[in-house]
């Protein structure tokens, strides 16, 4: 293994850590700024808002500049948000904190997933994806269950602290580990648009803001569904979202090994039993045993699709990449706030604390129709050929 992969998932692992840890940290922060419970759901939705506008702007302007100095930019800004975060005094401070921190997210993720492939041979390329998104799950195995409970310690102040200082370990692990990478010499934007010319980039893309959406959206408030329908005690919750992340850590790698094999095939079955496991979980909250199972699945379906996802546009905007990379890692954040938006709405509607999982269900069933179109549309131009 190259130890650039090891150090991008590094640096992965503490983007994914402050943007998952807060679901957790939701109830302490509310109280703590006395706002609802919808209007504390901006702090993931608008994170992840944020990170649409760097993935695209911050890839863009970057498209030219050598990857590496790139890479360690967006870090030092990550690590000057989460600080803003640690000392805020207001929601709104917090926010503005929370929208820093984001910003270089996006095209972390979508320049890193270019370097992470470009570090091993073709047919391995979406492996390689996957061991960098390994950093996220682990985030979510460890990092956000003892994020959360560091911060029901010690105030969730302390959580973002410890995010900063895990942004500078970060930081200098980029530093050493991930060799010199030059932008190609066709590199710019107006060669990097032209992947946009694809309808199946554009495809792609939806999947991912449908598909990701629909896992997000019930992720979100995850922490009121296992309080007030499942009964489990606050404290339990960051012990329930370690098996979360387990299902999310064997997810990743397990559809990083089947998407090598075959990628649309990976997406159409992991969106159906995506599918399957949120309307489960709606149904069987309000037992214990079921929702300890479900969230196991939920983490294991909903990442499962994510290499194949970053693979698969990567694959259609063939010779430029980098901006359709990064593109697809706003997509993967505009479905985190669509989905934490629906689900916020499903809750202000009086429906109650299972319905972010009923609308879970609902997007990734329409992202498993739009992939099932994309998957006959390049199945059939692939044959026309021979028909004629």
């Amino acid at each position: 293994m190259p130890l650039g992969l090891l150090a991008l998932a590094v640096g992965a692992f503490g983007i994914g850590l402050t943007e998952f840890v807060i679901a957790g940290l939701l109830p302490q922060v509310a109280a703590d700024f006395t706002v609802t419970e919808a209007t504390a759901g901006w702090l993931i939705s608008g994170y992840a808002l944020a990170v649409v506008a760097g993935a695209l702007g911050l890839t863009a302007a970057t498209t030219r500049l050598p990857r590496k100095p790139v890479l360690l930019g967006l870090l030092a800004l990550f690590i000057a948000g989460n600080l803003v975060s640690a000392i805020a005094p207001t929601y709104g401070v917090m926010l503005l904190g929370r929208i820093i921190a984001a910003l270089c997210h996006g095209a972390f993720f979508g320049i890193g997933a270019v370097v992470a492939a470009g570090l091993v041979a073709p047919q391995r390329r979406a492996g390689a994806v996957a061991l960098m998104f390994t950093g996220l799950t682990v985030a979510n195995v460890l990092g956000v269950p003892f994020g959360t409970l560091l911060g029901q310690q010690f105030g969730w102040r302390s959580t973002f602290w410890a995010i900063t200082a895990v942004g500078v370990i970060a930081w200098f692990g980029i530093l050493a580990m991930v060799p010199a990478v030059a932008a190609p010499p066709s590199s710019g934007v107006r060669h990097e648009l032209r992947a946009f010319r694809s309808g199946q980039v554009w495809l792609s893309v939806l999947v991912t803001v449908l598909g990701f959406g629909g896992m997000f959206g019930a992720f979100t408030y995850i922490a009121y569904t296992l309080t007030e329908v499942s009964g489990f005690s606050a404290g339990a919750v960051p012990w329930l979202l370690v098996l979360f992340g387990a299902g999310l850590f064997a997810g990743n790698l397990i559809g990083g090994r089947l998407a090598d094999r075959s990628v649309d095939g990976t997406l159409l079955a992991v969106l159906a039993g995506l599918t399957v496991v949120l309307a489960a979980f709606a149904l069987t909250a309000s037992s214990r045993p079921a929702t300890i199972v479900a969230l196991v699945l939920m983490g294991g379906f909903g990442f499962a699709t994510v290499p194949a996802l970053q693979t698969r546009v990567m694959h259609w905007a063939d010779e430029a990449p980098t901006l359709a990379s990064g593109a697809n890692i706003a997509a993967f954040n505009l479905g985190n706030a669509f989905g934490a938006w629906a689900g916020g709405a499903t809750i202000t509607a009086g429906l109650g604390y299972t319905s972010p999982l009923w609308a879970g269900a609902v997007i990734t069933l329409a992202g498993l129709v739009v992939m099932a179109f994309a998957y006959t549309w390049a199945r059939s131009r692939a044959l026309s050929p021979a028909v004629s």
